[in-house]
């Protein structure tokens, strides 16, 4: 087994460890919404996840060291196409039509992405000051999308794709650097950059949590197409990967880059299915006249028969 292969396997394996940590997240998210960071740490389940998701991303190291940032980070999209009938059924509701198509245009689009990919071992990582430029533009980035403002969901996962799409492109280069044997396994560089690390795999986490809260689809799209952008431009830019196929290729990872965001798009208007509670003013008839206003009153049938003047009596 080469070595593109195997980090193609290694990555299949990464993906579904994957999915099933992003619904375990979003069914908790989903139940404690109100709870905090810290009502999260005292959640078994929450630690569930969290396991899943450090054994996906042990996979995913490993895919790291035996393929390029181009090829390993768009097979994240088989999470999506996972997760999404795994949540539905978890869930106990069919994937609905418009799920269907956002999730194939959403692989469809990834997968032209990974054709024009180009494959071999990776052999270049960053040095310490790249690493720590990328750290300050990715941490800028953020900070701007986790702002206060509408649609914190997608914000949140977007800031959540760049984060994990960062934290593997630094993973790469503490892989390669610390098993390449030409310099010590705990070199300054492999320390500082394992450190970043850290920092943006836990706040990828913590991102898409909070991204989860108002349902799967939308926001696991936009991390998987936010992931592989961000992964695949540090390897464009500053590892010297290349797109296959010249100026094609580039047409047709644009072309792809395209679909996926127009599967984002469909799955964003997939609203999720949430039971609906009962209102209190229906279980509860006094509230519901006590919280009536006077000009919202409906009128209520008389006791008495109404008399038209008042002036004459009714016959009996």
């Amino acid at each position: 087994m080469n070595a593109t292969l195997l980090s193609v396997v290694l990555s299949l394996f990464s993906a579904v460890a994957y999915a099933a940590a992003a619904v375990a997240q979003e069914r908790l998210a989903s139940r404690s919404s109100g709870s905090g960071t810290l009502g999260l740490l005292g959640s078994g389940g929450w630690w569930s996840s969290v396991g899943l998701n450090a054994s996906a991303a042990l996979l995913h190291v490993v895919a790291l060291k035996y393929g390029p940032l181009t090829v390993v980070q768009p097979l994240g999209a088989l999470t999506l196409v996972a997760a999404v009938p795994l949540g539905a059924r978890i869930a106990g509701r069919r994937v609905s039509a418009n799920e269907w198509r956002g999730t194939a245009y959403t692989l469809a689009g990834l997968s032209a992405i990974l054709v024009t990919a180009s494959g071999s071992a990776p052999d270049e990582v960053l040095s310490v000051p790249e690493a720590l430029t990328v750290a300050a533009v990715t941490a800028a980035a953020i900070g701007l999308l986790s702002r206060p403002g509408a649609r914190p969901g997608l914000r949140h996962a977007t800031a959540s794709g760049f984060a994990s799409g960062v934290a593997s492109a630094l993973t790469q280069t503490v892989t390669v650097a610390a098993t390449d044997r030409s310099g010590p396994v705990l070199s300054v560089q492999v320390i500082g950059v394992a450190l970043l690390v850290a920092a943006f795999a836990t706040g990828g986490l913590l991102l898409s949590q909070t991204a989860y809260r108002g349902g799967l689809g939308a926001p696991l799209a936009v991390v998987t197409l936010a992931n592989p952008m961000a992964a695949a431009a540090i390897g464009l830019v500053l590892l010297g990967e290349r797109l296959q196929g010249g100026a094609a290729g580039v047409l047709l990872a644009l072309a792809g880059a395209g679909l996926a965001s127009w599967g984002v798009v469909l799955l964003s208007r997939t609203a999720p299915d949430r039971p609906e509670l009962p209102d209190p003013l229906e279980e509860h008839p006094v509230a519901a006249v006590l919280a009536l206003e006077p000009e919202t009153a409906s009128a209520e049938p008389a006791l008495m028969p109404r008399q038209s003047d008042p002036g004459h009596l009714t016959s009996l």
